[in-house]
């Protein structure tokens, strides 16, 4: 069985979209996955099994009543996004990659260049954009509703730690 990471959006941010990683485990296993590990609360899932993000999505739903947007990725790709990361030697706590559920083109792309400018700084790369934050994340001037208006695709963040971690423990399945 392949190895897949699974990131949710959206799940335990603030009061809404609440699951208990033990019970988000349980559904994943229900499906026929293997080795099902998850990485802090925030819906991150590692596993053995059949990627489906529609399945998970439909199963997420059917469990806790809401459906999350899954992004999937294997650790080849997880692997390429670290290497493609533009902005190496930056603080981990300041950079974010959105992962997106398809590459949105060079159209998306050119809409985000042209958004009012902030200290951040976004580079596109394919499914993920990767976000510098110089002043940190706690108060940023980009907004990301409206970056998700200029691609016409709503992604999920991970900070670069959660991003070495997840590979970390992928590849140790």
């Amino acid at each position: 069985m392949a190895v897949v990471i699974s990131m949710l959006r959206g799940v335990n941010v603030g009061a809404h979209h609440r699951m208990k990683m033990a019970d988000l485990r349980a559904v994943y296993e229900s499906l026929g996955h293997k080795d099902v590990r998850t990485y802090v609360q925030s819906g991150n899932v590692i596993s053995r099994g059949a990627a489906s993000a529609v399945k998970i999505e439909d199963a997420i739903e059917q469990k806790f009543g809401f459906r999350p947007a899954v992004i999937l990725r294997t650790p080849e790709e997880l692997r390429a996004v670290i290497a493609r990361n533009p902005f190496e030697g930056v603080a981990p706590a300041k950079l974010l990659v959105c992962f997106l559920p398809r590459n949105p083109g060079e159209e998306a792309g050119e809409r985000v260049r042209t958004l009012p400018p902030t200290p951040e700084q976004v580079r596109l790369d394919g499914k993920q954009m990767y976000i510098y934050f110089p002043d940190g994340m706690a108060r940023p001037k980009l907004s990301m509703p409206a970056v998700e208006k200029a691609l016409k695709v709503a992604g999920t963040g991970r900070n670069w730690n959660t991003v070495l971690a997840l590979l970390e423990i992928a590849e140790s399945l």
